[in-house]
Parts: structure tokens; C-alpha cells; sequence
């Protein structure tokens, strides 16, 4: 698993609006990145409408929230409109960048191979890991007075 403290690996994604979107295009502002398992899920819903209702909390500290995961586009563009996200959602299609953040189930629920692990990670401006959590229950949400703490030193 990545370390606070090590570089950020960089990553090209295309969002649900079919426009990539690049790591170090993110440099100069704190970045949140969300791994989770599956759009339209209860858990994974809970949590990013949290994230979507406190936006006003990134935005102040000049962080950029990223949802990833290994839906396609298309689903991820359904569930961005459905529930009305006010930061990209990255379809991680390919698998790459969840097993580069060490955040892939090999097998998860239903027999499903591939799926990402519910994870978050807080880059600072310079592209340095600051924070990182991944949870091997899915059913389990990142610690966010954790990251908000510690999201408010890095301003």
C-alpha cells in the first residue's frame, strides 16, 4: 500500500463527462481521491453524497474531490446525474490505477473480480501522499474527520 509521505503516482482517467483528467493536471491544489467499489450501491452512495453535501469544505481549502471506479463512463455518468455529484466521478475501467493504489479486490461480493476497495487517499499540492486508508470491508466508509483534520493543516 502507498505511504503518506511518498509521491503520488500519476494517472490519466476519462470522467463521466468522457474527458480525461490527469493527476499532475491537479498539481497546486490538494487533491481527495475516493476509491469505491460499485455506482449505485447503498454504501457508496451514503458516502459520496456526504462528500457532494460538504463540498463547500474542499473548495475552501483548494482541494479537489475525485471519485474512481471501475464502472464504465456511461454508468458513472447515470449515477453522477442521479445523484447530483458536484466533483468528477473516473472510471477506472482498465483496473490500472486501483491496483497501482493498491485498492483492487481480487474477488469481491458475488464473485466479481476487479472491483475497487473502498479507499482515500489526500495528496497535497506538491503531489505528496499526505493521507491514505484502504478498507478491506466494503461496508466501512473512510475516516473523514481524519482526512478534514488533517486537509485543514495542509492550508
Amino acid at each position: 500500500m502507498l505511504q503518506p509521505g511518498t509521491p503520488a503516482p500519476d494517472f490519466s482517467l476519462f470522467d463521466s463527462g468522457k474527458n480525461k483528467v490527469s493527476l499532475s493536471s491537479l498539481q497546486g491544489k490538494n487533491v481527495l481521491l475516493l476509491f469505491f467499489p460499485q455506482a449505485f450501491t447503498s454504501t457508496c452512495t451514503r458516502e459520496l453524497c456526504a462528500v457532494r453535501d460538504d463540498i463547500g469544505r474542499y473548495s475552501n481549502a483548494t482541494a479537489q474531490v475525485l471519485g474512481i471506479s471501475v464502472d464504465s463512463v456511461f454508468t458513472l455518468a447515470r449515477y453522477k446525474e442521479d445523484q447530483q455529484y458536484n466533483f468528477p466521478l473516473l472510471s477506472d475501467f482498465n483496473k490500472e490505477v486501483s491496483a497501482l493504489y493498491g485498492s483492487l479486490y481480487e474477488n469481491w461480493i458475488l464473485d466479481m473480480k476487479g472491483v475497487s476497495k473502498r479507499s482515500a487517499f489526500l495528496i497535497d499540492k506538491k503531489g505528496i501522499i499526505r493521507y491514505a486508508e484502504v478498507l478491506e470491508n466494503a461496508g466501512e466508509v473512510p475516516d473523514f474527520n481524519a482526512i478534514n483534520e488533517l486537509l485543514a493543516k495542509l492550508n
